[in-house]
């Protein structure tokens, strides 16, 4: 079974006002994805992938592989923003990418 992470910046987004509204829906999504149903997901680029969620203003969940079966959820958004969250989310990656190396 697929597991998740968090990272802090994900968990600000999905606790803030702009995330609230999308919250059942990302859960929803990310409980189906564990089960290997990633749904609507293409790659961005540098191993980060986009979730695309198609309510409201269009959420966007990104994410990175990090083992076998276990996957960084590195920040949300929505349509309107997502050149900036990619750009990001990337910065997300790399740094917990120095963070992890021994």
């Amino acid at each position: 079974m697929i597991r998740f992470k968090r990272s802090d910046h994900f968990q600000e987004w999905l606790d803030s006002p702009r995330g609230k509204p999308a919250r059942g829906r990302v859960l929803t999504r990310l409980d189906n994805a564990t089960r290997g149903n990633f749904g609507d997901s293409e790659p961005v680029g540098n191993g980060i992938s986009e979730m695309r969620i198609h309510h409201g203003p269009g959420y966007r969940v990104y994410f990175t592989r990090i083992d076998e079966v276990v996957y960084l959820l590195l920040i949300g958004g929505e349509k309107s923003t997502q050149k900036r969250d990619i750009r990001r989310a990337k910065q997300i990656a790399d740094e917990f990418g120095k963070r992890s190396e021994p």
